[in-house]
């Protein structure tokens, strides 16, 4: 059960946050009315995004696109879950899959209770902007970046970091 503790915690910590800085958004930013944080660089803009990432398959229908929506990220979970039960319990594995797991809770509160996805972080540069994003696909992205850094620094056969004569 120990093995759980990091992935749990890191999960819900995660959907909390996200959820909370939804809830923020949806309350005092207008749709579509950015809020400037740093000229150029980044703003806030309350986004509702009927896709997945970058906004793909915003244009479809959503009667079959939403239920398709929920059901892959529900197998996702079960995946993620999954993994987390044969890991070994040590390395940056365990927290990146708690990310993960959090972030595709996160957006399924969000795509289950609205219809679709709060967004709301917009970085730009040199005018040109990043699709819109939220703290869970925050979680998601960090939490992948931690399942590579397991993969490249941890060995399977014992649960200490490779010798960088091994790498």
């Amino acid at each position: 059960m120990r093995k759980f503790a990091v992935p749990a915690v890191s999960a819900g910590l995660l959907a909390a946050a996200d959820q909370a800085s939804k809830i923020w958004t949806v309350r005092n930013l207008p749709l579509f009315d950015p809020m400037e944080i740093v000229p150029g660089w980044f703003e806030l803009v309350h986004v509702r995004n009927t896709g997945v990432a970058f906004s793909l398959l915003s244009n479809l229908d959503p009667k079959w696109v939403h239920p398709m929506l929920i059901l892959a990220t529900v197998l996702a979970m079960a995946a993620v879950i999954a993994y987390i039960r044969i890991l070994p319990g040590k390395g940056t594995a365990p927290c990146g899959l708690g990310l993960i797991l959090g972030g595709a809770i996160g957006n399924l509160i969000d795509r289950a209770r609205l219809g679709y996805v709060v967004d709301f972080i917009d970085l730009q540069w040199r005018g040109h902007h990043w699709p819109t994003f939220n703290v869970a696909d925050i979680g998601i992205t960090v939490g992948v970046a931690l399942l590579v850094a397991d993969m490249i620094f941890w060995s399977k056969e014992s649960d200490a970091p490779r010798p960088a004569a091994d790498r």
